[in-house]
């Protein structure tokens, strides 16, 4: 599977919140926050869904993955999603290991399924 997503017992609003206090345990900052929703209907495009894209790095482990390799570069930052849907709130993520597979790179992998883990663990520790 090439995404872990998990359903929360939490309202979008506080799984963001808490999803960023988890973040900051493990070193990883949120860069960008970008609301799908309100930019669409800023457009004129009408969409009701609540869905917040989450660009999120650790700078320590991107220069460790770009000095190993520089396509890398081209799945930085990680992206999480927090999103409602049927009345529930859910987070979820591309898996590092599943993007990293296409590089061919051993070294890659072995960083990539760590930092996976990582990410998970923060989406787990929302509830």
């Amino acid at each position: 599977m090439f995404h872990y997503t998990k359903a929360v017992s939490v309202p979008l609003e506080e799984a963001l919140t808490k999803l960023e206090e988890s973040l900051k345990s493990e070193k990883f900052g949120v860069l960008w926050q970008f609301d799908i929703k309100e930019k669409l209907q800023e457009k004129g495009v009408e969409f009701n869904k609540k869905f917040i894209v989450l660009e999120v790095c650790n700078p320590h482990e991107a220069k460790r993955v770009l000095e190993e390799e520089s396509l890398a570069g081209y799945f930085l930052p990680c992206k999480i999603v927090v999103y409602e849907e049927n009345g529930q709130t859910n987070i979820g993520m591309l898996k590092p290991t599943a993007l990293i597979a296409m590089l061919e790179n051993n070294a890659l992998k072995e960083i990539a399924k760590d930092i996976e883990n990582r990410l998970i663990g923060c989406i787990d520790a929302v509830g």
